[in-house]
C-alpha cells in the first residue's frame, strides 16, 4: 500500500510538472493586449509626416525573426523583411503625411495566443475627421511576440 501511495505521488507530480511545461510556450492573455496596444500606438506614430526609420525599427522589435503579414487583397504574404522594406519606402515616398490621426481600436477577441481585432482608422479629410471602414486583423504570437499579422479587408 505504501509504494502503491508514493507511485500515485510520483504520478500526480510528474503530470503536474508536465501540465505546467507544456503552458510555458503559451503567452497569457493578459500579456497579449499590451503589446498590440503598443504596435497600434507605434505605427500612428510612424503614419505621421516628422517620422524617423528608428519609429519603424520600433515597430519591428515587437515581431519574431520570422515574422509574416498576410493580406490578401495587397499581394499576399510578405515576409518580416518585405514589409520593413515597404515601411521605409512609404516613408521615403511620403506616403506617411499625418492623414492618419488615431487608430481606433474597437473590439479585441484575445485567444491562445491570438488576438482578433476590429479598428478603424481615424483620417483627417478635406479639414474633416472622418472614420474609415471597420478592419479586421487576427495577430498571432510566439516567445511573446508577434509571429503573424493577418489581414482581412
Amino acid at each position: 500500500m505504501k509504494s502503491y501511495t508514493i507511485i500515485l505521488m510520483t504520478l500526480l507530480i510528474l503530470g503536474f510538472t508536465s501540465s505546467q511545461a507544456q503552458d510555458s510556450s503559451q503567452a497569457p492573455k493578459d500579456s497579449l493586449s499590451p503589446i498590440l496596444d503598443k504596435y497600434y500606438k507605434l505605427n500612428l506614430k510612424v503614419f505621421q509626416a516628422n517620422s524617423t526609420q528608428e519609429d519603424i525599427d520600433n515597430i519591428f522589435d515587437l515581431f519574431t525573426d520570422d515574422f509574416t503579414y498576410v493580406h490578401p487583397n495587397y499581394g499576399g504574404v510578405y515576409t518580416r523583411e518585405d514589409l520593413f522594406n515597404g515601411y521605409v519606402r512609404n516613408q521615403k515616398n511620403g506616403g506617411y503625411d499625418g492623414s492618419v490621426v488615431d487608430i481606433k481600436v474597437e473590439n479585441k477577441i484575445l485567444g491562445l495566443n491570438a488576438v482578433a481585432v476590429s479598428k478603424r482608422f481615424i483620417k483627417k479629410e478635406a479639414g474633416k475627421i472622418v472614420e474609415g471602414e471597420a478592419q479586421m486583423a487576427l495577430f498571432e504570437f510566439k516567445e511573446g511576440k508577434i509571429f503573424r499579422i493577418t489581414e482581412f479587408w
